[in-house]
């Protein structure tokens, strides 16, 4: 009988691990990336062609979607599964991060965020009740936790006072999720760990979840402007900090090399709409770093992109035409390939630590990526 949620690690490489969740749609394999389909679909792509790029899980939004079709609405047409066409497990986030990035549109209280949409000014409430039951009604196979996330440019003061509603907030989260009878005997939970770039604020999140229990852990409040550099002096501790045990969960993050170095750091998952977002404008991630397909350099270049890639058969020349013209055939050929890059490194990490070999893997992984110059230095070709 296939468990609810079972993490298994296989092997270990230093901090990082490789291993495998499996749940009652499908198995993922750690470390993973989830593409993100904030609508209910992943950006210029079809389901099948998301699969075959290698993901095994994607990501929906719990705030888009309450607004446009509506969560009811959803549910009522089967759940977000049967109305998207994708079979295989779907995390979805809380709305945590929206409230910050639109916070000019909201305001917050102990009970949640009053908020007014951003597609027709109509008002709503969200808080960790009605988070949790928006995805329920999606038929979310791991739900987060509603979390309260502040800039990491934030006062002290601030930064503490989010962390510790955020970890009363993950309270009344867990109990709205266990109450959810056949979703909660089928899904999973997880906890987001919150405290910008303070080690203290840190731990005190990290031992307030615990006590809570949660199936999974994310590392929550990063990606959002500080740098890499700071990113992963915080996650030289922030995942130590969490249950060994459960899998770690790095939301928004990011470029390759981002993920890279947090695998390095002990991390299992991730998510970010960049490769995505960079197919649609013109950008491709390759082995080499990333590409601008607008560049004149690639107008008569007959090579691929990658001979091993999906969209191999085109040559640089027609993706720089199409990108030029503004066809949706170049944000739909670019898109796949970056999805499939993005996957090739996760099992290029994931090969790597299984051998004991990431030290070298990352190495040469780095040096080409960067083209042997300081990643700040090493820009689109």
């Amino acid at each position: 009988m296939t468990p609810r949620f079972d993490f298994t690690i296989h092997a270990t490489d230093g901090k990082a691990r490789t291993g495998a969740i499996a749940m009652k749609r499908g198995t993922i394999r750690t470390p993973a990336f989830m593409p993100v389909g904030t609508a209910g679909t992943v950006k210029a792509m079809r389901p099948a062609e998301v699969r075959d790029t290698g993901a095994d899980i994607i990501l929906g939004n719990t705030y888009h979607l309450m607004l446009r079709p509506g969560a009811e609405r959803v549910a009522k047409l089967g759940g977000l599964h049967a109305f998207s066409g994708w079979d295989r497990p779907i995390l979805t986030d809380s709305g945590g991060y929206q409230v910050m990035s639109l916070s000019a549109l909201t305001k917050r209280s102990e009970d949640g965020v009053a908020f007014k949409s951003h597609l027709d000014g109509s008002t709503h409430m969200l808080n960790p009740e009605r988070s949790i039951e928006i995805q329920r009604l999606l038929g979310s196979d791991i739900v987060m936790a509603f979390d309260e996330l502040v800039p990491t440019t934030s006062t002290p003061e601030v930064q503490l006072a989010a962390m510790e509603r955020s970890m009363r907030w993950a309270k009344r989260s867990r109990a709205a999720f266990d109450a959810g009878g056949a979703h909660a005997e089928a899904a999973a939970i997880f906890g987001i760990q919150q405290g910008a770039l303070d080690e203290r604020l840190r731990k005190a999140s990290a031992d307030a979840l615990l006590d809570i229990g949660f199936d999974g852990y994310a590392v929550g409040g990063l990606a959002v402007g500080e740098g890499q550099e700071a990113m992963f002096a915080c996650l030289d501790f922030a995942p130590g900090q969490l249950d060994p045990a459960k899998p770690r969960y790095l939301m928004g993050v990011g470029k390759p090399d981002d993920i890279v170095g947090a695998v390095e750091r002990g991390i299992d998952m991730f998510d970010c709409v960049l490769p995505t977002r960079s197919g649609r404008n013109g950008q491709a991630f390759t082995w080499d770093g990333p590409i601008n397909m607008r560049n004149a350099k690639w107008a008569e270049d007959l090579a691929p992109l990658d001979p091993q890639s999906p969209i191999g058969g085109w040559s640089m020349a027609y993706l720089h035409h199409l990108t030029k013209a503004g066809e949706m055939l170049g944000a739909m050929l670019l898109t796949q390939h970056n999805l499939w890059f993005y996957q090739q490194v996760m099992a290029g990490l994931r090969s790597a630590i299984a051998a004991g070999q990431l030290a070298d893997w990352a190495t040469e992984f780095r040096a080409r990526y960067y083209h042997g110059r300081p990643p700040a230095a090493a820009g689109e070709r």
